[in-house]
């Protein structure tokens, strides 16, 4: 069952009810007896669980997520038809730079 605010357009009491889905909203305030009292609408029903304890990645802010994919992106192995950097074997017979 979910919670909903209610807040009363006399008095401007607050308050948070738990009832059932179906309920019809309450209208009457208890705490100045007029029948001025309304639901709010609230952000949603979503469940947000920061703080210790949680995993880390799970609410990464905006700035990191691009940080992270740009340091993916440029961390990432050259194509295969690239030849290796390393030369083990050289066509050039000189042994130095390779030019001649």
């Amino acid at each position: 069952m979910p919670t909903y605010d209610y807040i009363c357009d006399g008095c401007g009491h607050e308050f948070e009810a738990f009832e059932s889905i179906k309920a019809d909203p309450q209208k009457h305030c208890a705490k100045c007896e007029t029948d001025q009292l309304r639901r709010k609408i609230g952000g949603g029903g979503a469940i947000l669980f920061k703080g210790s304890g949680f995993y880390i990645t799970d609410y990464r802010s905006d700035s990191y997520n691009k940080a992270a994919k740009a340091d993916s992106a440029s961390s990432s192995p050259p194509p295969a038809s690239t030849p290796p950097a390393s030369g083990g074997s050289s066509s050039s017979s000189s042994g130095g730079s390779g030019k001649s």
